[in-house]
């Protein structure tokens, strides 16, 4: 792409910001305005990475930049009955949930329950004025404003997430799910959601994080997730993307733990057209586990990027990885692993797999498992691989008076089972087996 096309493309985010500015006389925009000014300074100045980068080497931004994508500035209070968006939930009926559409939090289809003011869940919009400088320590502690250009701009154009802090000690039994719905609207979206995760000293919770898109809409979908465990902190996360097969979703995790911490992350990628998905997890301290299971399938012409980093830091401490993907027709596919072990992460213990069938010959994955080791005293393994469906198998089925159909779908899903099995909450595996199952019948087998 010509330098002169990547600057208007970047001055375009440049008048969005303007414009919200002016629009937002309180909220974020007030109470983080230097941290925004300084975020759109510097995404201005850098512009979208292109294909030259070497972290963006086989991801085309082109479908991106082709598009007006604008804020969708009008909010509408959704009831819980209207349209059926409630039904898109994943957890169990009384868990506690988060709702937003278009970019706006949605009380009538949230249920943040009553547990206290230690216990916080609560959207940015609905912020106290005393709350914004506890937000405003925490914010961003992960990030620089030199960092990876979607978080910096993300970082300058939010308007609203979730606060979640887990107090010290406390046990939360069913998931906290937060719901990102994107409808068909005229204008193409422009939704660019915050969320912040503290969980307290030896305290548990799983987070949902649920992105879908009604058919047909176009929208950019660029969410930032900041997690903080404490001591002995447990969290089960999972990030699940349906986004409409005309989105883009470019969203990044970013994840700190400390001592003798435990996270867990199941991600899963089954729509969009453009989709990146960045997970970065940094070991702070001794103890620490940390696993990052993901499932990725795609069809017709989507495009799935999965880049993760596992950053070992300190002695003693575990990471386990696992990715598969599934991709047929014209899909193509892109995992980037890395695990860092520094020199003082001695004793390290690091297990890293990224696994993928391609159904078409057209199908194609770009694999790079990568590990950089700094210490002497490690235990560290990596590896991928790329094939079609086991062909005796698939004979095996066959003479047995399977149809093609079911014999590759069979063989699919017992591919995919490892990684949805993984999933500790029943009815969440439940309802991410039903997505995948929906997903399956989308792919050609023929």
């Amino acid at each position: 792409m010509k330098q002169e096309n990547i600057r208007d493309h970047t001055e375009r985010y440049l008048k969005i910001f303007s414009d919200l500015e002016n629009i937002r006389k309180n909220g974020v925009f007030t109470h983080f305005r230097e941290l925004k000014q300084n975020a759109i300074k510097n995404f201005t100045g850098t512009g979208f990475p292109t294909i030259k980068n070497e972290e963006w080497k086989y991801t085309d931004l082109s479908t991106l930049h082709e598009i007006n994508f604008q804020p969708l500035l009008k909010f509408r209070d959704i009831k819980k009955d209207e349209g059926g968006i409630q039904d898109h939930f994943l957890g169990v009926p009384d868990s506690l949930r988060v709702a937003f559409i278009d970019g706006h939090y949605q009380p009538g289809l949230s249920d943040t329950g009553n547990h206290g003011s230690e216990l916080l869940i609560t959207p940015f919009s609905a912020l106290k004025p005393e709350q914004y400088a506890e937000l405003g320590s925490c914010l961003g502690s992960q990030i620089s404003l030199t960092d990876d250009p979607f978080v910096v701009l993300n970082t300058a154009l939010f308007t609203d997430g979730i606060w979640i802090r887990i107090p010290k000690g406390k046990i939360i039994d069913q998931p906290i799910e937060i719901l990102y719905f994107a409808t068909n609207q005229p204008q193409p979206g422009l939704i660019q959601p915050r969320n912040l995760i503290m969980v307290g000293e030896n305290s548990q919770v799983g987070i949902i994080e649920n992105y879908v898109g009604q058919n047909d809409a176009v929208y950019f979908n660029n969410p930032v997730t900041e997690i903080i465990l404490e001591t002995n902190a447990l969290v089960e996360h999972f990030k699940v993307q349906s986004d409409s097969t005309r989105a883009v979703h470019i969203g990044t995790i970013r994840v700190l733990q400390h001592k003798n911490s435990n996270y867990i992350s199941h991600s899963f990628s089954f729509g969009g057209l453009l989709v990146r998905t960045n997970i970065n997890t940094v070991l702070a301290d001794e103890g620490v586990e940390c696993t990052l299971n993901g499932l990725y399938v795609g069809d017709g012409k989507q495009h799935i990027d999965n880049h993760t980093s596992i950053d070992h830091t300190r002695p003693h401490c575990n990471s386990h990885e696992l990715y598969k993907g599934i991709l047929d027709d014209n899909a193509h596919g892109v995992f980037n692993g890395k695990i860092f072990v520094r020199p003082a992460a001695q004793k390290t213990n690091a297990i890293q797999s990224n696994n993928c069938i391609l159904l078409t010959d057209d199908a194609t994955i770009n694999t790079k498992p990568q590990l950089e080791i700094f210490a002497d005293d490690v235990k560290c393994t990596h590896g991928a691989t790329v094939g079609q469906l086991d062909e005796d198998a698939y004979f095996y089925m066959r003479s047995r008076g399977l149809d093609q159909q079911k014999a590759r779908n069979l063989l699919i899903y017992a591919f995919a089972s490892d990684v949805i099995d993984r999933i500790s909450h029943e009815p969440v595996r439940g309802k991410i087996s039903g997505l995948f199952g929906h997903k399956l019948k989308r792919v050609q087998l023929d």
